[in-house]
């Protein structure tokens, strides 16, 4: 942001030296001349705080975005990291579970029971993983939905 301001306040500082240059030119010229000018220089500088404003406004929304999109993936990657860490500890007390099994019959029922039970688990942390990714990709993509609508009714007014 801060090389964006630099640039700015040097495109503006030209902007100005080159309107004072047409002022001193046209004092010599005739005043229809002189008018042209003046007409030219303030339409250059309307130009110029039209795009001046439309990239702050896109600087600032890809500032928004990043911070966003890094807010989610943050959260996205929190939560995978627990989802792992609660299914090693799940497979870990199994583990354990089965080498106490006194029978075959005992070792196959534990091994079904933590099937489906470790199915349900990582179906509900898959649902969740992905309501995160969505929300995470949605609300990053927000700034410049945002920016578009405002470029949009701009142009329409």
């Amino acid at each position: 942001m801060a090389t964006t301001q630099k640039t700015a306040s040097k495109a503006e500082e030209i902007m100005n030296e080159a309107g004072a240059a047409a002022r001193q030119a046209s004092d010599a010229a005739p005043a229809a001349v002189r008018e042209l000018a003046d007409k030219t220089v303030q339409q250059a500088k309307d130009g110029y705080a039209r795009l001046k404003s439309a990239t702050e406004e896109a600087s600032d929304a890809f500032e928004d975005a990043y911070a966003t999109a890094s807010k989610g993936y943050k959260d996205l990657s929190r939560k995978s990291v627990e989802a792992t860490r609660s299914n090693v500890n799940a497979h870990f007390d199994f583990l354990q579970a089965l080498l106490g099994a006194k029978s075959v019959s005992q070792a196959v029922e534990l091994q079904t029971s933590y099937a489906r039970q470790q199915f349900d688990v990582m179906t509900g942390q898959l649902k969740e993983l992905s309501a995160l990714a969505q929300k995470a990709a949605s609300e990053g993509a927000k700034p410049f939905q945002d920016l578009a609508s405002r470029s949009l009714r701009q142009t329409q007014v």
